[in-house]
């Protein structure tokens, strides 16, 4: 079995990363995900939280994906994103400030407020803040 496998993490904007990896860890809609060299193929969505690679040599490095979906193949893990930013690129600032809007208008109990919408963004602000949170931890 190799002990690397290629990895590409992409979004509608750009490609984030593309190199060899020795594991991915991250949470897709069927729990956490641990995947490997010579994992069994697999098709999932991605929950919003952190993905984090171990590189070729040990070293890691965290991304934050908003969601989408996670392709494992034999030679390729291929993670298709919504938005992905390298966790060294995330605002603490800004997403403690989009969390707590999204919390002021939940409730402000309008009718017209889309629940769905705001409860998600919620959630996607409260997991990029772990993300950030457990890479500093990481780095220290």
């Amino acid at each position: 079995m190799a002990s690397t496998v290629h990895c590409s993490i992409v979004s509608a904007e750009q490609e984030i990363f593309s190199g060899m990896v020795e594991s991915v860890i991250m949470t897709g809609t069927i729990g956490e995900l641990g995947i490997w060299p010579g994992h069994t193929p697999l098709l999932t969505g991605v929950k919003p939280g952190p993905v984090r690679l171990r590189l070729e040599g040990g070293e890691e490095e965290v991304f934050f994906a908003s969601g989408g979906f996670i392709e494992v193949q034999p030679t390729a893990i291929t993670i298709l994103a919504d938005t992905a930013v390298r966790a060294d690129d995330l605002d603490e600032a800004a997403a403690v400030e989009a969390q707590q809007r999204a919390q002021r208008e939940l409730a402000d109990n309008r009718s017209d407020i889309d629940f769905a919408r705001v409860n998600a963004d919620i959630a996607e602000q409260a997991a990029m803040l772990r993300t950030i949170r457990k890479h500093r931890e990481q780095k220290r």
